[in-house]
């Protein structure tokens, strides 16, 4: 593995989590200026009405994957007409499955909104043009995301950080903005929302076409097995995001039924914190994900393995410096956060982050798969296995009336018999050997599980529950971790780079 490549890669892992604490820190602003602006009422009217086209989230993250898996792929076999061509079908695929949102939102999701939705008459008109403005952003964002795909796959992840900074930046402009005009804040939040979505799509083109060859000068000419290639990748990507839709709404939908709301909203709060986290694994896997690709096109699979090592065992050790002192202070965090909280969410919270870091160890996998292109028989695999959740989750709850947190271990124990057959399928079609990757990935990682919690349990056990102890715990937490990665988590090899990274460091 090349030094320069290493570099490039801890460059943008740093660039996509200054960006991520931005975007973090302005969205929590954000919700809270936007709820007091638009009050209860129309705040919930925009989260239903705009919601109804978030079904469609199977879809276009099924989109995104394949720009970015055949837009990737092409860069890394360096054929420039090539990748002209596969950036005209992507973009020409995405504008077919747009006019596809246009018709299904113009027709059954305007009957949904029109007569299923509970809104009060004297709100229908606003509703009403939320929904066609929310379809028109749905439509912008997904003929952005060739755009998107063409940033990352160029590694150039200071424009991306800068540029979704920007949109976040704007958004919260726009929420200030809503507090001087007297006009109808709920339809003019929506337009600004569209607004923004189509500025951004203009600075997408801009970009791309001053800094990318294949974006410039565009033919949108069909090349037919290549279309058919995309749109037959996509199908079978959708088939999988169609499964982690069907557990994830699954799994709300049954503990709305066995149990009450009050167990939706702490497994609300739970997601809620989980995305937050989830963000500090996929900053460094996205900075990886491109290079894995590439290595794959140019049948460098030496490399390939190294990626894949490192990829997914250092974003479980960064998940673990998270998940570990969240997991023993959640109460203290809890109260800070939310004040109360509703029964159960402590420990939704706990299965939830563990479930995390099985997802650390997934996406490398995923993403190693996507590069080969033969997705058919790990999507059907992956997303069978995955959707037994929910049938299981069904019959604890309606056969032994177990607790609801039965249906986070379900989905733990569903999650690592998946992982086991992801290991068994993808494996060998990136000519990899099974026993390099227990020695080299799930070793280090049981043996850091296993040693790093240790101190920090015994702390937190032992000593009185107040500030002190949480400052403690924490810090116990993040030394026990560093120490035990380095240690028990680095070859010989990693711990002597990191050991003369840290001496040249200090001298100067």
């Amino acid at each position: 593995m090349s030094d320069s490549s290493n570099k490039r890669i801890a460059i943008n892992t740093v660039l996509l989590y200054v960006r991520m604490l931005f975007l973090v820190l302005i969205s929590l602003y954000t919700s809270r200026i936007v709820l007091k602006t638009l009050g209860v009422e129309d705040f919930g009217i925009h989260n239903v009405v705009a919601g109804i086209i978030s079904f469609l989230g199977f879809l276009t993250g099924s989109l995104s994957g394949a720009s970015s898996r055949f837009i990737t792929f092409s860069l890394g076999k360096g054929d420039l007409p090539q990748l002209k061509a596969t950036f005209g079908n992507i973009l020409l695929i995405h504008l077919l499955f747009a006019f596809l949102i246009l018709v299904l939102g113009e027709t059954l999701g305007l009957w949904f909104v029109s007569t299923q939705l509970n809104i009060p008459p004297e709100r229908e008109t606003a509703a009403f043009w939320v929904y066609q403005f929310s379809i028109l952003t749905a439509i912008g964002s997904l003929v952005s995301m060739p755009y998107n795909a063409v940033i990352i796959a160029h590694e150039k992840m200071s424009a991306f950080a800068y540029l979704t900074i920007g949109d976040a930046v704007l958004k919260l402009a726009s929420v200030f903005l809503l507090m001087y005009l007297p006009y109808d804040k709920l339809i003019l939040y929506a337009l600004f929302i569209l607004c923004i979505q189509f500025f951004d799509f203009l600075v997408y083109i801009a970009y791309c076409s001053r800094k990318f060859e294949e974006t410039q000068s565009l033919h949108l000419k069909i090349n037919k097995s290549l279309f058919k290639e995309i749109f037959y990748y996509t199908g079978w990507t959708m088939n999988g995001n169609l499964a982690v839709f069907g557990y994830t709404q699954g799994l709300n939908i049954l503990l709305n039924i066995f149990f009450n709301p009050a167990v939706n909203a702490a497994r609300g709060i739970a997601v809620q914190v989980q995305n937050i986290i989830n963000n500090f694994s996929v900053n460094f896997q996205t900075a990886v994900n491109p290079q894995l690709t590439k290595s794959y096109a140019q049948e460098d699979y030496a490399r390939m393995h190294q990626l894949l090592v490192m990829s997914s065992k250092f974003s479980v050790f960064l998940m673990c410096f998270i998940c570990l002192p969240l997991s023993l202070e959640i109460d203290q965090v809890l109260k800070w956060w939310l004040g109360s909280y509703p029964e159960h969410t402590r420990m939704f919270l706990r299965l939830i982050l563990f479930t995390s870091i099985l997802f650390c160890l997934a996406n490398p996998l995923i993403t190693s798969v996507h590069a080969t292109g033969r997705i058919k028989r790990f999507q059907l695999i992956e997303g069978s296995m995955l959707l037994m959740i929910v049938p299981l989750s069904y019959l604890l709850l309606r056969f032994f009336h177990v607790p609801p947190e039965s249906v986070f271990v379900v989905h733990i124990v569903v999650e690592l018999c998946t992982q086991y057959a992801r290991v068994r399928i993808v494996l060998p079609m990136i000519n990899m050997d099974r026993k390099t990757y227990i020695r080299e990935v799930i070793r280090p990682i049981v043996k850091v599980a296993l040693t790093a919690p240790v101190i920090p349990l015994l702390l937190y056990n032992y000593l009185p529950q107040n500030i002190f102890t949480f400052l403690v715990v924490g810090s116990a937490c993040v030394l026990s971790v560093t120490s035990c990665t380095y240690f028990f988590g680095c070859t010989e090899k990693e711990r002597s780079i990191i050991t003369h990274k840290l001496r040249t460091r200090l001298k100067r």
